[in-house]
């Protein structure tokens, strides 16, 4: 019966299609078409099977702006039995009803959105990129400078902030939700009745080659957040959920999208704090990167963090060398509008990064301060335990802790 059992990631493919003029500046090398999806199984099923069919291709495309949806089943053989699983009714009772199944009109519909499709909401956040066309540039170079917008080598990037009472953009959502089923696991659609929720949606802005006056917008990721109360009198933003699709992944766009939050979140006085819900370890690793380099780009806080050299010992005078003083962290922690536990972290690898380990005093210090943390985040499991068997298993944990600390400094030093 395999013969007729299809894997649904492989069988379906994914694609976002641009106008053919817009096709025209990409380099040869850059393709947003033919993609598969990470998971199916909130479609298909937990085997992520179909079942029924030979040389199963499931079709999906997006117009690259306005995300407008074409669908495509085909197959070798179909069996006729009862059995068989519906793979086009399955799949189109997740994507809007109005979906094409006319390839020549949905092309049609590309051309059209192209030049006539806008990203709603307000722009947040930009930033610039090489050209991968251009001579000499690589696709994604995440380290680039500020270039000139205006520059036909230069590719822009904006960031709108949304809301459901931006207009059109309920409509927009329902078409863009799809991937967090695809690309987030244990991911679902939100309820468009929770009115609170907001949204960041990113878009590369391209121009044309033959009407640089011409800027079309493609999508490229988004995040959804939602706002908690805080006491006494603001509100606690959560990040929920956050995808960048397969063809701009690894090139830095996470890392710009999640900066345009954190920014975001700075310029709100009525915003305490960024906290993150339940974050997968690709995603943890994005925001300790960032929050990192922040910390050690913010000259003030360094300046007071670790203070100047001392003569005696090489050491530093300063308020996070353990025991960190407590009253200072919280100020800064405010200040930042980081989260509790992750300010936390980001203070413990800052020592590390900064200490000379071979320093026996100071490293004591700094084990009974990350373990002070362990023991409150972990106090329920480990109250349970017996006092020597606590002991242990908090130095293991101690360790393993420090070893991922070093891992995550590697990816900023």
């Amino acid at each position: 019966m395999t013969d007729w059992t299809a894997n649904s990631n492989d069988a379906l493919t994914l694609s976002m299609v641009r106008a053919k003029e817009d096709k025209e500046v990409l380099a040869e090398d850059e393709s947003y078409q033919n993609f598969h999806p990470a998971f199916t199984y909130p479609i298909y099923g937990e085997d992520e099977t179909i079942y029924g069919y030979k040389d199963l291709a499931i079709d999906l495309r997006f117009a690259s702006g306005s995300l407008a949806h074409y669908l495509s089943v085909s197959y070798a053989e179909k069996l006729a039995a009862s059995t068989t699983d519906d793979a086009q009714a399955t799949l189109s009772e997740y994507i809007p009803e109005d979906y094409y199944t006319d390839e020549a009109d949905f092309l049609q519909r590309v051309e059209e959105d192209a030049t006539s499709f806008r990203p709603s909401g307000q722009l947040i956040y930009s930033y610039t990129r090489p050209s991968p066309s251009a001579k000499g540039k690589g696709k994604g170079n995440a380290n680039a400078q500020a270039l000139d917008g205006g520059s036909e080598d230069v590719v822009e990037y904006e960031v709108y902030h949304t809301t459901w009472d931006t207009p059109g953009f309920r409509e927009y959502h329902r078409r863009m939700q799809l991937f967090i089923l695809l690309y987030i696991e244990g991911g679902s659609y939100i309820q468009e009745e929770e009115a609170t929720w907001e949204f960041v949606v990113l878009f590369e802005k391209r121009k044309r080659r033959t009407a640089p006056h011409i800027a079309t917008y493609h999508f490229v990721g988004y995040s959804s957040l939602y706002p908690f109360y805080c006491f006494p009198e603001k509100t606690r933003l959560r990040l929920s959920q956050f995808v960048i699709l397969p063809p701009y992944q690894r090139a830095g766009h996470g890392s710009e999208l999640y900066r345009s939050i954190y920014q975001y979140v700075l310029a709100q006085p009525n915003i305490a704090e960024l906290t993150v819900e339940d974050p997968a370890e690709a995603f943890e690793d994005l925001r300790d990167k960032n929050d990192l380099s922040m910390l050690l780009n913010h000259e003030q806080f360094m300046q007071e963090a670790f203070g100047e050299p001392v003569s005696y010992g090489g050491g530093r005078v300063g308020k996070i060398v353990p025991p960190s003083d407590k009253t200072w962290l919280e100020k800064w922690r405010k200040d930042l509008k980081i989260a509790g536990r992750q300010f936390q972290r980001l203070v413990e690898m800052l020592i590390l990064f900064k200490m000379d380990v071979s320093d026996v005093r100071n490293m004591r210090a700094y084990r009974l301060q990350v373990k002070e943390r362990l023991y409150r985040f972990n106090f329920e499991v480990l109250a349970q335990m017996e006092k020597d068997e606590r002991h242990e298993k908090l130095e293991e944990t101690f360790q393993s802790v420090k070893e991922d600390y070093h891992r995550i400094l590697a990816l900023v030093s």
